[in-house]
C-alpha cells in the first residue's frame, strides 16, 4: 500500500508531504483553551472523594463534603464554622426571598404561641 510521488515513497510513517504541518505555522493555530477561575473552581469542587459515614465508605462530591464538614463542626459548637453556616444561610434565604412573595400574616392562634415560647425563654411564669 505503499505510493510512490516523485522521490518522495508515501507509507507507514511517512505522510504526504502536502499534509505535513508547515515551517513556522503553528499546528494549534488558536492555542490551549484556558479556563477561567469560577471554572476551575467548580470543577475541582465537583471531583469525587471517598469519606467515611457511620463505619461505611462513601463517595461523594468535595462540595458535599465541605458542606458535611461545616454543618458538623457548627453543632459542635465551633463558632467560626457557626458563624460562616449562618452568613450562607442568610445569603441563600435573601436570594431566594428576591423570588418568593411575601409572607403571609401570622394567624392569632400562632401570634399567641410565639408570645407564650418568648415568656418562657424570659423567664416569666
Amino acid at each position: 500500500m505503499r505510493e510512490k510521488t516523485g522521490d518522495y515513497e508515501i507509507g507507514y510513517r511517512k505522510p504526504p508531504l502536502h499534509t505535513r504541518f508547515q515551517k513556522g505555522r503553528s499546528g494549534n493555530p488558536r492555542g490551549r483553551a484556558s479556563a477561567s477561575l469560577a471554572e476551575l473552581i467548580n470543577k475541582a469542587l465537583n471531583r469525587e472523594t471517598v469519606v467515611t459515614v457511620d463505619g461505611k465508605r462513601r463517595r461523594i462530591s468535595k462540595r458535599e463534603a465541605i458542606v458535611a464538614q461545616l454543618i458538623d463542626r457548627s453543632a459542635a459548637a465551633d463558632l467560626r464554622a457557626t458563624k460562616l453556616l449562618l452568613d450562607v444561610v442568610k445569603e441563600l434565604e435573601k436570594r431566594a426571598g428576591a423570588e418568593a412573595a411575601a409572607p403571609a400574616a401570622l394567624a392569632p392562634a400562632d401570634r399567641a404561641v410565639i408570645a407564650h415560647l418568648l415568656a418562657r425563654l424570659r423567664g416569666e411564669p
